[in-house]
């Protein structure tokens, strides 16, 4: 058997982290076992979906690397055959006509309420042997009802969860074709995952109620069943469900705000999915690995400061051309001055094991392409006249210094025993005056990358 996984978004939306997280899953299952990985897009919602929504979802697992092999396949163009299915399931007699208008079906609801029942459909259209239909309403379109069975279980082997076992009579017969001829979403789903031979559902486990109505209607469309497994959702780090006030949850918003994909996606690997230890891992090591008996039963829990604390690996492991493409963007928009400043790369090289994003990347390399506006009380506070002499001396040194880091280390080192300070005394009011900030990586490796005329010239300015 061909592994066959599929990835069903409904366009209402952008793709938020939960199914980024089911997309990833899929995909690692089916690329585990050589198999075929989906998109579809389920765009029945009218009302909701949108193209803007489609083109968010298509951008997010490009950016993910979630290549899909089949797709994407969007159900609005897949109406014919939704309609022929519906027409073959009302020859056949699992599906009827019925006439209830939705406001006799709220009524029936409110009557079962009151009397301490669960609220279904009555069956008032549902043909039996020996029992006469009421008239026709005239004028009155209806809609199709799928005939679900009156009796007995429905039972799967979750891949998740395990056993799961729902009574038919908690199933109402459920609508699968509006008055207008237009399908419903479970409908759709069960012919969709029928004709594209999907072997494996891994979905979120809001679908768990669905999967007894889409077995259903399969069986009785005398269909494979393919295995369902349903994962927990993902919470927020106080344990609510994750939305938009715990930070962002579009997953196209986490490479704007410098993001790697690498990084989110094994930060989404490991929400819900373990392999021993392992904490960090590549792509091919996931799908290499993936199983489904390693899937949590429990909601997994999002960590911002866990994602961070990836990135910044995965940052550092980067290749510093690559980051320079990320990075100077948004160093242009900031006004950076690249003309005589130092090589872009050689500088992202001594920040990066520095930064949590590229953002924060592209943010502290600036210090090397903008003029230096110490603050002023800062100025006072550390140019001292206790320590000008020594600055002084240092800058003279400089002049004809070996430019490098361990040569500039060494006159420092001289010019604070020649003056009796300590280091930071020295190199507090060396970074304000050559960057004009007081944090910075070490000050030696700094003023190399510099330049000799450039940090020749800024002592000369302030001092």
């Amino acid at each position: 058997m061909t592994v066959r996984t599929r990835f069903a978004p409904s366009p209402t939306g952008y793709l938020h982290l939960g199914g980024a997280r089911t997309a990833l899953f899929s995909w690692a299952y089916a690329r585990h076992f050589g198999g075929t990985f989906i998109l579809r897009i389920e765009d029945t919602d009218l009302e909701r979906s949108t193209p803007e929504a489609v083109q968010a979802i298509l951008d997010g697992m490009e950016w993910l690397g979630l290549q899909h092999d089949e797709g994407p396949f969007y159900q609005m163009k897949r109406m014919d055959r939704y309609r022929e299915v519906v027409m073959q399931m009302l020859q056949s007699g699992t599906a009827y006509h019925c006439y209830s208008s939705p406001e006799e079906v709220e009524a029936m609801r409110e009557r079962q309420r009151a009397a301490g029942e669960k609220p279904r459909y009555d069956g008032t259209w549902r043909p039996e042997p020996g029992k006469t239909l009421p008239p026709v309403p005239e004028g009155r379109k209806p809609v199709v009802r799928f005939r679900n069975p009156p009796e007995g279980d429905v039972t799967w082997n979750d891949l998740v969860k395990g056993p799961i076992t729902i009574s038919n009579r908690e199933l109402d017969d459920l609508i699968i074709a509006r008055p207008d001829g237009t399908p419903t979403y479970n409908f759709c789903v069960a012919i969709d995952d029928w004709d594209m031979q999907i072997t494996h559902v891994i979905r979120g486990d809001d679908h768990v109620n669905n999967t007894p109505r889409q077995i259903n209607i399969l069986q009785a469309l005398g269909a494979p069943l393919p295995q369902y497994g349903h994962v927990p959702m993902i919470l927020g780090a106080d344990g609510e469900k994750l939305s938009k006030r715990h930070g962002a949850v579009s997953v196209m918003e986490y490479p704007a705000q410098g993001y790697l994909p690498e990084a989110m996606l094994n930060y989404l690997a490991r929400l819900g999915w373990s392999h021993g230890d392992d904490e960090i891992f590549s792509t091919e090591q996931l799908c290499e690995w993936f199983d489904l008996d390693h899937l949590s039963k429990s909601p997994a829990q999002f960590n911002p400061e866990k994602l961070a604390w990836l990135n910044n690996h995965y940052i550092k492991q980067a290749d510093n051309a690559r980051l320079e493409g990320l990075v100077r963007p948004l160093m242009e928009k900031e006004g950076a001055q690249f003309d005589g400043a130092p090589e872009l790369q050689s500088v992202i090289a001594l920040m990066k094991d520095r930064a949590n994003t590229i953002n924060e990347l592209a943010s502290g390399a600036m210090l090397f392409y903008r003029q230096p506006l110490p603050d002023a009380a800062l100025f006072a506070q550390h140019v001292t006249e206790v320590v000008k002499p020594a600055l002084l001396q240092f800058a003279e040194g400089c002049k004809s210094v070996e430019w490098n880091k361990a040569a500039l280390s060494a006159l420092m080192k001289e010019t604070l025993a020649a003056h009796k300070l300590k280091m930071p005394q020295l190199a507090m009011p060396l970074r304000l005056i050559v960057t004009g900030q007081l944090q910075t990586p070490a000050i030696d490796a700094v003023l190399e990358l510099f330049g000799r005329e450039v940090v020749v010239a800024r002592l000369a300015k302030f001092l």
